[in-house]
């Protein structure tokens, strides 16, 4: 987690104020940690994130957490749900149904979001949903709850929310997605740039880092045949499983190996290539470049001597330092629409900066 949650922290102001009780049993849909959620949660909670470092970070913290609910937690009911959701109000909407359908009789759904994160959109949600809602607001953030009353729940819409996220084709069929995922319903202009320069000649071991659905993965394997491996690598467990139906095609060919990972930590294999499309930020819309530059020093510690990166990233990002520091031959291959596609080749006499 950041410095500053204001989301999360929101989410346990009612407990910490004493207009909740906190209960026994809890569960906690798109969990991440602060240290106010250590002294809240006095009873069991089970977490569930499908993001790694967040994942990470509760682990490390002691929490039960998972990237998707684990059978016998799914088929049971709790007294407490918590709900960190989402901007994609149809990821949203699905938690929602989700918590609905998992929370028992009497029990209560709370969620929290900012007011420039579609707030008040969702507490109208959860309220069409459950029949019933409270409000606070604190920190430019809304935390809203239901008591669930199983006679009053919108059965029918709950229903139909159920299925919003499903994976789905997209692209008349090239691709399987869904939405909350990132450019969940087409190809991302970053990642179509950096496809249409990829050059037809790169060989040996490959890795996809931020592989998301597996657009650029395939772009890769499509156009050059003489990879013979492949490691994808990201960090959202949903979109990781989709990239194994996008890449299955290939993989009578040649190993892929899916990794759910989080880059910035290091990467365990060297390689002859890597591609990326880095992320630029994290929880909210502020740009976070730390990560990519992250990202780019990694690929440089995971390449073999001779090794190439092909990276995208828009123009502004400055990232040209820490390319400097961890290549040979920095190259500009293009800059359009606002993107600049760079490719850069890691030499054994380089020295790489330590971390």
């Amino acid at each position: 987690m950041s410095a500053s949650d204001p989301a999360l922290e929101t989410l346990l102001l009612p407990f910490v104020s004493g207009q909740l009780q906190w209960r026994d049993d809890a569960l906690f849909l798109r969990a991440r940690y602060a240290s106010s959620l250590s002294s809240v949660a006095t009873g069991q909670l089970i977490c569930e994130q499908s993001f790694k470092p967040d994942a990470d970070e509760l682990q490390r913290m002691g929490f039960s957490v998972s990237p998707a609910l684990p059978e016998n937690a799914a088929s049971k009911k709790f007294s407490l749900i918590l709900i960190l959701p989402p901007r994609q109000r149809d990821e949203a909407r699905v938690l929602f149904a989700r918590a609905m359908h998992l929370c028992g009789d009497g029990g209560v759904v709370i969620a929290a979001a900012g007011n420039n994160e579609g707030a008040r959109s969702l507490e109208a949600d959860l309220e069409k949903l459950s029949g019933n809602i409270q409000t606070l607001s604190k920190n430019k953030c809304r935390v809203f709850w239901s008591v669930s009353h199983v006679h009053a729940i919108n059965r029918q819409l709950l229903t139909d929310w159920m299925q919003l996220d499903q994976s789905r084709p997209i692209l008349n069929g090239r691709f399987i997605s869904r939405p909350g995922v990132f450019a969940w319903d087409h190809i991302d202009t970053a990642s179509a740039l950096l496809a249409q320069h990829l050059p037809s000649d790169l060989t040996g071991k490959a890795a996809d880092l931020g592989a998301g659905f597996g657009y650029l993965s395939d772009e890769l394997l499509r156009k050059c045949t003489s990879i013979i491996s492949l490691d994808v690598y990201e960090a959202e467990y949903r979109a990781l499983q989709l990239s194994k139906l996008n890449l299955e095609q290939h993989q009578s060919r040649l190993s892929i190996q899916y990794c759910w990972h989080d880059v910035t930590g290091g990467l365990p294999h060297k390689y002859d290539v890597i591609i990326t499309n880095p992320p630029f930020h994290a929880q909210g819309s502020m740009d976070r470049p730390d990560i990519g530059r992250r990202f780019i020093s990694v690929a440089a510690q995971s390449l073999n001597p001779g090794g190439q990166l092909w990276l995208v990233a828009n123009r502004h990002l400055p990232y040209e330092e820490v390319l400097a520091e961890g290549f040979d031959g920095v190259r500009m291959i293009a800059q359009q629409q606002g993107y600049k596609i760079i490719a850069a080749k890691r030499s054994s006499a380089v020295r790489h900066k330590r971390q």
